[in-house]
């Protein structure tokens, strides 16, 4: 399965890592690091449903 992000989406996820960013330090990191580790989630995991 492959995933896209639309440019759209990726100017959404910079406005969020920069938001999370200024509430503490490395939290626009954990921020970015935690959707990008769902997406990956999403490839794996694609058409399983129990």
């Amino acid at each position: 399965m492959k995933i896209a992000v639309l440019d759209a989406a990726l100017n959404d996820l910079a406005n969020g890592r920069s938001f999370y960013q200024q509430q503490g330090e490395h939290l626009g990191d954990y921020f970015l690091d935690s959707l990008f580790s769902d997406i990956d989630s999403l490839v794996l995991f694609a058409g399983i449903h129990t």
